[in-house]
């Protein structure tokens, strides 16, 4: 099978899986350019409440074939940061399941997830400095948004891969599961997230991602949706609420 994304919808959770196995998923400048318009796809879907980013077999992601960058670096870091940008934007849950090797490129898609859940034995790297590349801006600031100046700082200057548990303990992993449980996590995780409201992850995500002058759009948005209401009754009635505000189609 040639590289590609492949992608699938159940129970109301997309699936992205990054499938390049020959090279341990690596992302080729097909793969980065078809990311932008797929998550356009997913994201227009009214069926689609959350999404999960991973890779085939047991690793995520070891970055960019390299030998997309023969041709011109800055070409294919165009590439990376615009199939980046489009996955920080989607506008419903996202989350990063990570197995094996998440570098370079794979990190960058990872931190632009709302969430990472990794596997025991995982690792992870930021690895510019061995190319000799200067790491996007936007990709630098949002790692520091996650790790903070002297994580960012240790990952960009060396290179050097770090494990799951300093992953998790720098705040760049949300949770790490034992061999074997990361599929069932993610599974029972997803569902809760498919089931709360819509409304206030995207106002939340908005917020928590830095957006500013948005505060009386979404008090409008509140006011119309019914959700708090729906919220209230099914507490009250000891029922699961049935939620009906969704993410606009931005067509």
């Amino acid at each position: 099978m040639e590289p590609q994304l492949l992608h699938s919808v159940a129970d109301s959770v997309a699936t992205v899986v990054i499938h390049h196995p020959a090279k341990r998923n690596a992302m080729t400048a097909a793969m980065w350019r078809a990311l932008p318009p797929l998550l356009g796809t997913l994201a227009a879907d009214r069926a689609v409440r959350a999404l999960v980013l991973t890779g085939e077999g047991g690793t995520f992601c070891a970055g960019a074939d390299i030998s997309t960058l023969q041709g011109s670096p800055q070409e294919a870091q165009g590439l990376a940061v615009a199939a980046e940008e489009a996955l920080a934007a989607f506008p419903k849950p996202t989350l990063a399941a990570v197995r094996g090797h998440c570098v370079g490129g794979g990190s960058q898609l990872a931190a632009a997830c709302d969430l990472r859940f990794a596997e025991e034995g995982s690792l992870f790297g930021v690895t510019p400095a061995k190319l000799g590349i200067v790491y996007p801006a936007s990709s630098t600031r949002r790692l520091v948004s996650l790790v903070g100046p002297a994580t960012t700082k240790y990952l960009l200057f060396s290179g050097e891969l770090i494990d799951a548990e300093r992953a998790l303990r720098t705040g760049l992993v949300d949770e790490v599961l034992p061999e074997g449980e990361l599929g069932k996590r993610v599974g029972e995780f997803t569902r809760i997230l498919a089931s709360r409201s819509q409304l206030t992850q995207a106002a939340a995500k908005e917020f928590a991602d830095g957006c500013v002058d948005r505060d009386a759009h979404w008090s409008e948005q509140a006011r119309g949706s019914g959700d708090a209401a729906e919220g209230v009754a099914a507490f009250l009635e000891r029922r699961q609420p049935r939620f009906t505000w969704s993410v606009p189609d931005r067509g």
